[in-house]
């Protein structure tokens, strides 16, 4: 067996090699072997089962054509995915996205990220992604009804409940989550928990809806706990304008804080006066229903907007909750010099390398998307348990569950990324997330 652990840059060199191309792939497989490599490199039972490399390398990925006709009666031809990166400690779960961005690597760097997410949630979830290239946006319902329909036709064959539990992502939400689901039930004529994210009436969880963004912010407040702190009185920072955001735009409010932006793809809402109950119930109409556009809360509300993201507003915490890559190195300088004390991740990997390395150096309180944000997946982990038992719980319940779970992801983190005084998050989650894939993947032997 292998005796000698390759250095970060022999270990990256292998992976690029195998996955050409694939940038966002590599960027999230460097972030989480920066911190692992060191750690099993004086223990030999991680390092000679070659771990890091075998979870760095998916189980499998399909691709595969969905093909479906709009309103016009035009054959449109997109393609779709399904990533199945590790199912060492339950079946694979993870998300569906819908957009024009959706890459193999992109949904390969999600797959990866998920496993170790899933692992810090204590719940038994292996990680997987999916998706397409189909933008549902400007699309009639009919249309997306189709494109759903022909897509999990597709899908059937690699998914069920003890194998792949997929759930919703960018571009899927409670309205594709419902077609895919009835489809799959035509299919196999049977009606079982294989999606999460589903409709009350069919199986849902209460607070999935919520719970990424609820869960963001519980971690920020567990992160200031720590440090005897706490979000009330804080200004916050918070980009995008889609459930995550706006869900953790609400919870900032319920713990006292004060979230003072968000944003969409045209640019982002400056209202210095706060984002309060009522706006945000009018940004959630904007956005849910008459599928508008942020600028319009502007002219509602008589605040600023401005093009571009909104990581130069000052702020005492940040909240990226759009998308991949939406912080960039002079953004996260900027953060830190407009004394930002805690960046609290609700979306996958919205942080570039160079900017994670600023936060670190400056020590302030971030919290890495595969901590932070993991309270989306841990309700649909608990909507999993109550669709096998075939019973659905209470709200306040669920609300203990996902504070309680995002508590032990914190207090695990802080563990495994203590250095003094200081808790380096990112590496606390590397490791912890590491070591039950990696205890139960040596279980099973070389498979």
């Amino acid at each position: 067996m292998v005796t000698n652990a390759p250095t970060l840059d022999e270990f990256m060199h292998g992976v690029v090699k195998r996955n050409p191309g694939e940038e966002e792939f590599h960027q999230a497989v460097k972030e989480v072997a920066a911190d692992v490599l060191p750690f099993v490199a004086d223990k030999p039972k991680y390092k000679e089962w070659e771990i890091m490399r075998r979870i760095a390398e998916p189980d499998r990925a399909v691709m595969f054509r969905v093909t479906w006709m709009d309103d016009n009666g035009n054959i449109r031809v997109n393609r779709g995915y399904r990533v199945q990166n590790n199912n060492a400690i339950g079946p694979y779960k993870g998300g569906i996205r819908f957009h024009p961005s959706v890459t193999l690597s992109v949904l390969k760097f999600l797959a990866f990220e998920q496993t170790f997410k899933n692992s810090l949630t204590g719940l038994p979830m292996g990680g997987g992604k999916g998706g397409a290239d189909f933008n549902p946006k400007g699309k009639s319902d009919g249309e997306v009804m189709r494109f759903c329909q022909s897509f999990m036709t597709e899908l059937v064959r690699y998914i069920g409940p003890d194998t792949d539990v997929p759930a919703g992502d960018i571009g899927v939400g409670a309205r594709e989550i419902g077609y895919m689901f009835g489809q799959y039930k035509r299919l196999t004529n049977s009606f079982v928990g294989v999606l999460t994210g589903k409709g009350m009436e069919f199986g849902g969880s209460l607070i999935r809806t919520e719970a990424t963004g609820y869960g963001a912010v519980y971690f920020m407040q567990n992160m200031l706990e720590a440090q005897s702190n706490s979000v009330e009185g804080k200004t916050c920072v918070i980009s995008g304008s889609g459930n995550v955001a706006t869900h953790a735009v609400e919870k900032i409010n319920d713990l006292g804080g004060k979230a003072v932006t968000l944003s969409d793809s045209s640019g982002f809402i400056f209202d210095p006066a706060g984002i309060n109950a009522e706006k945000l119930a009018w940004i959630k109409d904007l956005k849910n229903v008459r599928r508008g556009r942020i600028s319009e809360y502007a002219d509602e509300f008589g605040c600023e907007f401005h093009e571009g993201r909104p990581w130069g507003v000052e702020c005492d915490l940040a909240f990226p909750c759009a998308t991949q890559n939406e912080i960039d190195e002079g953004e996260a300088k900027t953060l830190v010099s407009n004394n930002c004390i805690g960046v609290s991740e609700g979306a996958n990997m919205p942080t570039v390398l160079g900017g994670i390395e600023i936060f670190k150096d400056a020590k302030i309180m971030y919290g890495p998307s595969k901590a932070a944000n993991a309270g989306g997946v841990a309700v649909s982990g608990l909507e999993m348990s109550q669709n096998s038992a075939r019973i659905a719980w209470k709200e306040e319940e669920l609300q203990k569950l996902l504070r309680d779970i995002m508590k032990d992801i914190h207090d695990n983190c802080a563990e495994y990324g203590a250095e003094g005084k200081h808790i380096n998050y990112v590496k606390g989650a590397n490791i912890a997330g590491f070591i039950k894939v990696a205890n139960a993947m040596m279980a099973y032997g070389v498979v």
